[in-house]
């Protein structure tokens, strides 16, 4: 009998293959990080090819690291940066071009050309989503019309697209399987969330051919078996969901009301809505969370660009930090960030505020300001943004959360985690095992091969490592969010963007 279940998390500057036990443990992992493509100002690509060999890789490294085949594996879910656009020749497997990173914003005047057109309120009520670079549509849409020849191999049926997840489907079965799941189809504001269906009418209004696009299915079911010349043996893939849908999964946010917030080179946050879309009038996109045993779950969505990536900047950039982890040791080398804030706003503001132009700022400069402080506030812009984003929520949903449910790399962070609690006024709450991204992928996996039984068998593997509560006092909470919001204020006003 198969022990185990292999989840490949495809992320946004690594990938990683990790096998779990049927208690949810992790028994081995391998990671591989991939080159990052910066061609111009504001664009990010990735080689999908070595996205692919990457997490050929890494797979086989993980079976090796445990002592196992392919016949060990039950089956095999994948988790994925979401909204990353690859298109490739159906025949021969080549991509046309760099894959087109979710962080690009190379079509953010084409949004702009489409707010102008009176498409806002058609694509918020068929997709959930706002108009913006951030999403698959507009980068598939720059492909066909900038790469030459693309348009017309795409209308004779000759390409394929798909987010990564379709993609390492696609090469995992050799060919043979063009899917992606609602999760991950409801992020490319193409995909209509209340028919579970392609929309013909965005797909007229951005020119893009049906023929291209994979089929959608759920989140939880058998798609296909990997080329047994892979890895050896036929395993079967029966788990995709994008990179936050999956961790909110792997978090047991079963129930409406449930939120979590991943801590990555972005954070994103998502609270469970239940089995209808909730529509947000607060900046906040509706996004499909999963779909299993015949029935749709929905979340409202909202994702802060710079989070993890701020800290990256610090040690790359900046050279204060020689690791993101000193970065809580130097923080707590202040009590405060001595009235310095720091908006980490590189490639534009996400939820709630939605301006791609807006640019990293920094204020509130004295001469007594030091390093310490620019570090702590750009812990404390993490929680800010964080912050923002969570009031949203309680406004569109009508619910007001009283625990928050955390994980991704720099949720490892104390320092950070205890500021989360004080800016919000909630309980923080990290599992043992902060890799929930990767976990939902596995759970969704087993469960529709049988390996777990259902999501009460799941929930018995849940184990909470720590819980911060919230210690500032009511005034030093509302100072601190004045002075975010004063410095936000000032990063949108220092770009020329009208309020």
């Amino acid at each position: 009998m198969p022990k185990y279940i292999m989840s490949l998390d495809a992320g946004t500057t690594s990938n990683r293959c990790i096998i779990y036990d049927k208690n949810g443990l992790i028994k081995a992992v391998a990671q591989k990080e991939f080159t990052q493509f910066f061609p111009k100002p504001g664009w990010v690509e990735h080689d999908a090819n070595e996205i692919w060999t990457s997490m050929l890789e890494v797979m086989k490294e993980a079976l090796k690291n445990v002592n196992a085949s392919a016949s060990d594996i039950a089956a095999i879910g994948i988790t994925n940066q979401r909204e990353t656009t690859i298109v490739w020749d159906r025949d021969t497997g080549e991509p046309v071009c760099p894959a087109i990173v979710w962080q690009c914003r190379r079509t953010a005047d084409y949004c702009d050309e489409l707010k102008k057109r009176g498409l806002t309120e058609t694509i918020k009520n068929k997709t959930g989503l706002v108009i913006d670079a951030y999403f698959s549509a507009t980068k598939l849409k720059w492909i066909l019309d900038n790469v030459d020849g693309v348009r017309a191999r795409a209308e004779k049926g000759e390409l394929c697209f798909g987010t990564v997840e379709t993609w390492l489907i696609w090469k995992l079965t050799s060919g043979e399987v063009h899917v992606t799941d609602y999760s991950n189809a409801s992020r490319t504001m193409m995909f209509n969330i209340n028919t579970l269906a392609w929309d013909d009418e965005i797909l007229n209004e951005l020119d893009i051919p049906k023929v291209m696009l994979p089929q959608a299915k759920q989140s939880s079911e058998v798609y296909g078996e990997t080329d047994p010349e892979i890895l050896g043996a036929p395993i079967k893939i029966s788990g995709a969901a994008g990179d936050q849908q999956a961790a909110l999964f792997g978090q047991g946010c079963f129930k409406k009301g449930d939120v979590k917030n991943t801590y990555g080179t972005g954070c994103f946050l998502l609270m469970n809505t239940g089995d209808k879309p909730v529509f947000s009038d607060n900046g906040l996109v509706t996004t499909i969370a999963w779909g299993l045993d015949g029935k749709v779950n929905y979340a409202l969505e909202g994702s802060v660009f710079v989070a993890g990536a701020a800290v990256q900047w610090l040690r790359d950039e900046l050279g204060i930090i020689a690791s993101a982890p000193e970065s809580e040791t130097l923080a707590k080398n202040v009590p405060d960030s001595n009235g310095c804030y720091f908006v980490p706003s590189f490639t534009g503001l996400g939820a709630p505020y939605w301006n791609p132009y807006v640019r990293g700022t920094i204020v509130g400069l004295t001469r007594g300001v030091n390093k310490y402080h620019i570090v702590r506030a750009t812990l404390e812009s993490i929680a800010f943004q964080v912050s923002d984003v969570l009031g949203a929520m309680e406004a569109d949903s009508g619910d007001h959360f009283s625990k928050l449910k955390v994980d991704g790399g720099a949720s490892a962070n104390n320092l950070l985690m205890q500021m989360q609690a004080d800016i919000i006024d909630a309980q923080v709450v990290r599992p043992r095992s902060v890799e929930s991204t990767s976990l939902g992928a596995a759970y969704l996996a087993g469960l529709a091969v049988g390996f777990w039984k259902d999501e009460a068998e799941i929930m018995k593997n849940m184990q909470t490592d720590r819980t911060f509560d919230p210690t500032m006092s009511e005034t030093d909470r509302k100072n601190a969010l004045t002075g975010w919001k004063k410095a936000v204020k000032a990063a949108m006003s220092y770009n020329g963007v009208q309020e």
